[in-house]
């Protein structure tokens, strides 16, 4: 089962690809970099989850 941590990581990388391409295909440089930066933390938060679900079982 999924925790907090590893669901809202998860959110967050989706709405950055998101984010991301929707900064490509209007030619907002801003906008790209901040998808590429919410990727980077939803992973990271994500990693953060996987690392408590592994400590807990």
């Amino acid at each position: 089962m999924a925790n907090k941590d590893q669901v809202k990581g998860k959110a967050k990388d989706i709405v950055g690809k998101i984010k991301e391409e929707a900064g490509d295909a209007v030619g907002n440089d801003k906008m790209k970099r901040d998808g590429q930066k919410d990727q980077v933390e939803g992973k990271v938060q994500k990693g953060v989850g996987d690392a408590k679900d592994k400590l807990s079982d």
